[in-house]
């Protein structure tokens, strides 16, 4: 257990699943305590009862409401009579062609993405101001960045690369406020996060990806992401990790994601 997080306390968006559980139950492991945000109350209760009471809360939140944003974050700072940092992880993906998308599908990734993480650290600034080596850490994806993660994803994709850019002014602005700000970037590990998206859409998108390409970058586990997101939180004062990107380096068919034969 590393004694730089113990006693430690983060709220973490998007907690109740894939890389925020992961990421909350390292933290926990770690000795610290978390704040989880996300849409659900009976997913977060389920992760909070798995991770334990006395270390978890769960509060009902969306990350793109500004108001609900910043009573999450005073109700996890009451609760837990401090906050010690930020993990922005939240992220929604809808897949369709550019063209075809709906305004509502494209306003949907941009707040929830965007423009929450955004409030998410306006709301916790205040609350991390003056603290014992506060830190934010904005969770990226490698599909900012390469084209091979998967197709028909442009407004997700644009959506992480307008949150690195972020964290690159914002670890500027609180550099005088000691508040270190980190961006982790993420490439495929085998999570749930595909599970809403429209069938039809992920179909046609999985087609056109196989075709540039046989095999992809897999077998990266969220537990190797959340150490990454531990590993920046635990930084010594005055030092921050810039930008780390952490992808799997195993060669993969994506036969992989064929869809069951139901025949």
């Amino acid at each position: 257990m590393s004694q730089a997080l113990q006693g430690r306390v983060y709220a973490v968006t998007g907690g109740s699943r894939g890389f925020g559980l992961a990421i909350a139950r390292e933290l926990v492991a770690q000795g610290a305590r978390v704040g989880l945000l996300g849409r659900s109350q009976q997913s977060l209760d389920k992760a909070v009862d798995a991770l334990g009471r006395e270390q978890a809360l769960g509060i009902s939140a969306d990350v793109a409401d500004h108001a609900a944003v910043v009573q999450a974050m005073q109700a996890i700072h009451a609760h837990f009579g401090q906050l010690n940092g930020l993990v922005n992880n939240a992220g929604m993906a809808r897949p369709g062609r550019v063209e075809e998308l709906l305004a509502d599908e494209v306003m949907a990734q941009v707040s929830t993405n965007f423009l929450g993480t955004v409030y998410c650290c306006q709301a916790a600034i205040p609350l991390l101001r003056g603290g014992d080596n506060p830190r934010i850490v904005n969770v990226s994806s490698a599909s900012a960045w390469h084209y091979d993660e998967m197709v028909h994803l442009s407004i997700y994709a644009s959506t992480k690369a307008a949150v690195e850019r972020f964290s690159r002014d914002l670890r500027v602005e609180l550099q005088g406020d000691r508040i270190g700000v980190s961006c982790i970037r993420p490439g495929g590990a085998l999570t749930d996060f595909s599970q809403d998206w429209d069938a039809e859409k992920f179909a046609a998108a999985l087609q056109q990806w196989k075709s540039v390409g046989t095999h992809m970058d897999m077998g990266m586990d969220v537990t190797q992401v959340a150490q990454a997101v531990c590993y920046a939180l635990a930084q010594p004062p005055g030092v921050a990790v810039d930008l780390l990107e952490i992808r799997p380096n195993v060669a993969t068919p994506k036969t992989l994601f064929d869809p069951p034969d139901t025949h």
